[in-house]
């Protein structure tokens, strides 16, 4: 006799696990999903909210896939509040 096979269900997971796959905040989680660069999280019942394990697994690998190259480093000399200021010679000789 033919066993019957249950439907594939994908396995889904909460924030806690997500956290512990994803060291982001969780401002940039919902930032990202907002721009369509992270998976899009469900509602699964009106209070839990979940993701798609496939999913987040999936756009893991894509980010080792492809290299980020890292953002530069700001010049401090052009901010408007607390501006660096310069080493005169005065300021040397005291040393």
């Amino acid at each position: 006799m033919a066993q019957l096979s249950a439907p594939f269900l994908p396995r889904t997971i909460k924030k806690p696990e997500l956290r512990q796959m994803v060291p982001l905040a969780d401002s940039t989680i919902w930032e990202m999903e907002q721009r369509g660069e992270f998976p899009r999280r469900f509602l699964l019942t009106p209070r839990c909210v979940v993701w798609s394990l496939a999913e987040v697994e999936a756009w893991l690998e894509q980010r080792r896939r492809s290299p980020i190259t890292p953002a530069k480093a700001p010049n401090v000399r052009l901010r408007r509040t607390r501006p660096v200021r310069t080493r005169t010679n005065d300021t040397c000789s005291a040393l």
